[in-house]
């Protein structure tokens, strides 16, 4: 069963995340007056990437985006997926750690490639990975306390019986908290800074080419879905609808009837961020660390404080 779920996690984690892709695309395009291209573009351009030939930089520059992809895989299995959950020790420990392999393993490649776009991209995305990292923690932090366990599955089944986190008083401020820094984690505006097509070229991943280009989309479909999942984990109670588990849970149609509404909510928490990304302009790299170690901190700090003080 083991293998099974790990197999589950990470092709429903690739396919969901491929088809946030696509639907973004579109949907931004509807909100922009065009067309857009079709929701399986994103799939379309990993295939024809595949096919073509790319440029390598040397073996470092393989193995950046061979460790980001991995990260991103290795995060799903924490990751309860409906009543799924390839991995169940380490937690929200182990996903603070893992969240921080994504840049990482794309810098490495950047610093292979010798490309001084790729440079200051690389430079970017640090320095924000390092900015919402602090409300992160201050947040998880704040969810651990209140449920005195660093389990997700465990959280998820707490709420199960007393209510989404979110709508407990004591742990409001830290959803507002992630709500605020999840466009920074998802690294779309206001918080496109290191990526920016118009100052510095795609950043990054300004020399990626074939199937090395295929990978960094495969990578951002994961990381997209981690970082969506774990919000609707933690604060919208996973699988279970209005703080309930459904009826038939734990056989395999209750399994599917948890894994359909874990994707609606993670739908609909991408639907939001998606006009978020429509409506707001790109801060600069100062401005957006500004931000998040302002408001967010503030808050998740606060949020921190109440819940140490209910406990």
């Amino acid at each position: 069963m083991i293998i099974i779920s790990l197999i589950v996690s990470i092709l429903l984690a690739l396919i969901t995340g491929m088809f946030f892709l696509g639907i973004s695309r579109k949907i931004m395009a509807r909100i922009q007056w065009r067309y857009g291209p079709p929701i399986t573009q994103p799939l379309i351009d990993v295939i024809r990437s595949f096919s073509q030939m790319g440029i390598s930089h040397g073996k470092l520059f393989d193995f950046g985006i061979i460790l980001s992809l991995t990260g991103s895989i290795v995060l799903i299995l924490f990751l309860p997926i409906g009543q799924l959950c390839a991995l169940t020790s380490g937690g929200l420990l182990a996903v603070l750690y893992l969240m921080l392999l994504t840049p990482f393993g794309i810098a490495l490649s950047a610093a292979a490639s010798a490309n001084p776009v790729s440079s200051i991209g690389i430079s970017r995305q640090f320095l924000l990975s390092f900015a919402y990292e602090l409300p992160l923690l201050l947040i998880l932090l704040a969810v651990m306390t209140h449920y005195h366990t660093i389990s997700l599955l465990e959280i998820v089944n707490i709420q199960a019986n007393s209510g989404w986190a979110f709508g407990s008083w004591a742990l409001v401020l830290s959803g507002i908290a992630y709500v605020l820094i999840l466009p920074a984690i998802l690294g779309v505006r206001p918080f496109e800074v290191a990526g920016a097509v118009q100052e510095i070229s795609s950043g990054p991943i300004a020399e990626f080419s074939g199937k090395h280009l295929a990978f960094v989309t495969l990578q951002h479909a994961l990381h997209m879905f981690a970082a969506i999942a774990l919000f609707v984990d933690v604060f919208l109670g996973g699988w279970t609808l209005f703080g309930l588990l459904n009826p038939i849970s734990g056989t395999i149609w209750g399994v599917l009837l948890g894994i359909i509404i874990f994707l609606i909510k993670m739908l609909i928490v991408l639907v939001l961020g998606i006009f978020v990304n429509a409506v707001f302009p790109r801060f600069r790299i100062e401005q957006a660390m500004k931000y998040l170690w302002k408001w967010p901190t503030l808050i998740s700090f606060v949020g921190l404080i109440i819940v140490m003080l209910v406990n």
